[in-house]
C-alpha cells in the first residue's frame, strides 16, 4: 500500500501523501476529544480530563505514524524509525545547540525585561516548591517528556517533509506552524488546563502565544534539517523548551518576542529557501513511484 501515491473518488484524484489530508486527521482524533472535554464541561485536572487531554495529544503522533506507513514504502519507514532512534543524526555541535539555543533566548528575554523595567526571570511554581514538595516539579516533567513525543511523530516527523516538497523551508514552517498553533485552540476553552487559567482566550498572551509558535515552527525546521531530518533531536529540542519555561518564568512579551527575533536572525543568515548553507533541504528517500509532490 505505501506505493499507492492516489485514490479516485468520482472524478477527483486524491493524493494520500497530501499534507493537508493528514492535518484534517490529525484535528479530527485531538479535537474530537478536547471539544468533548468542552461540551462535557470536564476540567483537564480531573482524572476524566486528564484522560482525554492525553487520547488528543495522541493525534498528530498517531496520524503521523498512520501516514508514514501510507504513503511510504519499506525504505521510507524505516527512516522514519532511524529518524527517530539514530543520536548520530544529531551529533554533539547540535546536541549542543539543542540545549543551549532555549537557555539563550529565556536569559536574553530576561535581561531585556530587566532594561525595560520589568521583573526578569523567576523560579516557575514547580521550582519553587520543590523543597517542601517534590511532585510539584511533575508538570513541568510531563510537559517535557510525553506532549514532545506525540506532537512531534508528526509535525516534524511527517509533516514537515510533505510541506517542503513543495514550499521553501520557511514557507513551510510558517505554514506548518500556523496549523500547529491553531491546534491548541480548544485548550483555551478546557478549565484546568494552562491555555484557559493562565493566558485567556483572545488576550494578549493569547496573541503572543499563537506567534510564538509559528516562530519556533521556524526554528524547528532550522534544527530539522541541519540534523538529517533528526525527529529525536527535535524532540528533545521541543522538551528543553518546555522545561525551561516551566521552571524559568519571563514575561510573555519579552519571552516571545525574543523567540521571533530568533526566527528572523536564523532566516537572514541561513536563507528562505532551506533555512541551511546548502541549496537543497534533505529529503525521505521517494518511493517506487517516484513520488516528488503530494499532487
Amino acid at each position: 500500500m505505501g506505493e499507492a501515491a492516489h485514490r479516485t473518488i468520482g472524478n477527483t484524484s486524491i493524493s494520500i501523501g497530501n499534507p493537508w489530508l493528514f492535518f484534517a486527521v490529525t484535528f479530527a482524533i485531538t479535537w474530537g476529544f478536547w471539544l468533548a472535554a468542552i461540551v462535557l464541561e470536564v476540567r483537564f485536572d480531573s482524572a476524566a480530563g486528564l484522560l482525554l487531554l492525553l487520547i488528543g495529544l495522541v493525534g498528530p503522533g498517531a496520524a503521523g505514524i498512520g501516514f508514514v506507513y501510507l504513503v511510504y514504502d519499506d525504505r521510507g519507514r524505516a527512516d522514519f524509525w532511524d529518524r527517530l532512534k539514530q543520536v548520530r543524526r544529531i551529533g554533539v555541535r547540535w546536541f549542543l545547540v539543542i540545549m543551549l539555543i532555549p537557555l539563550a533566548v529565556t536569559v536574553t528575554a530576561a535581561v531585556t525585561s530587566m532594561l525595560f523595567g520589568g521583573s526578569g526571570a523567576t523560579w516557575g511554581q514547580g521550582v519553587q516548591e520543590f523543597g517542601v514538595n517534590p511532585l510539584a516539579i511533575l508538570p513541568a516533567l510531563f510537559f517535557a517528556t510525553l506532549p514532545p513525543l506525540l506532537e512531534e511523530l508528526g509535525w516534524r516527523g511527517y509533516a514537515l517533509d510533505r510541506l517542503q516538497m513543495n514550499w521553501s523551508a520557511l514557507t513551510a514552517s510558517v505554514l506548518l506552524g500556523v496549523v500547529w498553533a491553531v491546534w491548541h485552540l480548544p485548550l483555551f476553552f478546557v478549565a484546568g488546563s494552562f491555555q484557559r487559567e493562565e493566558v485567556g482566550f483572545a488576550t494578549l498572551g493569547f496573541w503572543l502565544f499563537m506567534i510564538g509558535i509559528v516562530a519556533l515552527s521556524v526554528v524547528f525546521t532550522w534544527v530539522y534539517n541541519h540534523t538529517s531530518r533528526s525527529i529525536l533531536g527535535i524532540i528533545l529540542l521541543h522538551g528543553w523548551i518546555n522545561f525551561v519555561s516551566e521552571t524559568i518564568e519571563v514575561g510573555d512579551v519579552f519571552y516571545y518576542v525574543h523567540w521571533v527575533f530568533l526566527a528572523v536572525i536564523l532566516t537572514a543568515i541561513w536563507g528562505a529557501a532551506t533555512l541551511t548553507n546548502t541549496d537543497e533541504v534533505p529529503r525521505p528517500p521517494p518511493r517506487r513511484d517516484h513520488d516528488r509532490s503530494y499532487g
